[in-house]
């Protein structure tokens, strides 16, 4: 079994535009969705929607509708009652693929409120092979939170203990990187702005921040390098998506070549058509941790991961896919050989 973990959930709304959105202008919306969401929450929706057993836990009331959505679906929940609406997000989606979200900060929590939702998650996790913890942090809830899940897990559960996925970014993925999980998943821009945090180096604006991700997302063997340096600050492993130009592995330290160099692995597919982007990532994740559970090799988690988000990326709002929806046979594997004097090399290509 996989448990979720989502502190802030949201209703996800997507409106579709048959032109790219104008600002300051009336457009219409071709289409509309609207989804339970939040990043935990769409990995468990993820793998319900492939058959793997997974349990989302979240704060929301009973009959709040993201409860209600995720009810629908046959989505097994864990819910803290909060007495408060959780968040809607909005995002707008063109025919180019271009996505502009805009997320609510969600309810704020109190002490007493965070620390009965940790003891939810410890709860819930018994048994568990992995724990994603996902997503960001509601106001109220200190930076740390993460690492203080990760510590209680590992503590609670000592060698029973289930693998700790995470998927966040800002100051609650910096602050929980010292606390060793076993897999991060940031993308292009999280990546480098995690990298930046523990450089500290100054981080660009926002306009500068998209063209240096979009620039990475078309360098995975610089991918490779910047993540490799995060595990020498905490993360065991790292799974970095980048976008239409796939996905990089960063398997624990101790995976290395014959000359004793760390290798990582690339996968990536021909191009596709996106129809939204939301959810995209959270469905790689997802696609990664049920191969990864179900003893899948590293190379055949990393394209069940690529499958998952390509599929997701064609399908309108959050909606997340079937099996039918997967496939791997036109995705391409390469092993790269990270030198640590110099840039990653590509050392062996699979078909």
């Amino acid at each position: 079994m996989i448990v979720t973990f989502t502190p802030n959930p949201s209703l996800d709304k997507t409106l579709e535009l048959d032109a790219p959105l104008r600002p300051g202008a009336v457009q219409r919306a071709i289409g509309h969705t609207a989804e339970p969401g939040g990043k935990g929450v769409n990995i468990s929706r993820a793998l319900t929607a492939a058959g793997t057993p997974s349990v989302a836990v979240l704060p929301g009331d009973p009959k709040d509708p993201v409860l209600l959505a995720l009810q629908e679906l046959g989505v097994p929940a864990r819910a803290l009652p909060l007495g408060a609406p959780l968040r809607t997000n909005t995002a707008i989606t063109d025919p180019q693929g271009v996505t502009t979200k805009i997320n609510e900060p969600g309810p704020a929590f109190d002490a007493a409120l965070t620390d009965a939702l940790l003891q939810l998650l410890l709860q819930a996790s018994a048994g568990a092979s992995w724990v994603a913890l996902a997503g960001s942090l509601p106001p109220g809830v200190p930076v740390d939170f993460y690492a203080q899940a990760i510590t209680a897990l590992r503590s609670s559960f000592g060698d029973q203990a289930p693998r700790i996925a995470l998927d966040t970014s800002g100051e609650p993925m910096a602050a929980a990187l010292p606390a060793e999980p076993d897999l991060i998943k940031p993308n292009a821009e999280e990546l480098l702005e995690l990298h930046a945090a523990f450089t500290r180096s100054v981080a660009p604006d926002a306009s500068g921040a998209q063209r240096l991700a979009e620039e990475l997302e078309t360098d995975p063997a610089r991918a490779v390098q910047l993540a490799t340096e995060l595990q020498h600050h905490g993360a065991r492993a790292a799974l970095v998506t980048l976008g239409a130009h796939g996905a990089v592995l960063i398997p624990r330290l101790t995976r290395r070549d014959d000359a004793g160099a760390p290798v990582a692995l690339r996968a990536w597919g021909p191009p596709i058509v996106p129809r939204s982007t939301v959810g995209a990532g959270d469905a790689s994740l997802a696609g990664f941790l049920a191969a990864a559970q179900a003893g899948a090799s590293e190379t055949d988690s990393l394209k069940h991961a690529m499958a998952m988000g390509r599929a997701a990326a064609e399908l309108p709002g959050s909606i997340m896919p079937t099996p039918h929806h997967l496939s791997t046979e036109t995705l391409s594997t390469e092993h790269l050989v990270l030198n640590p004097r110099t840039r990653p090399t590509v050392n062996v290509e699979t078909p």
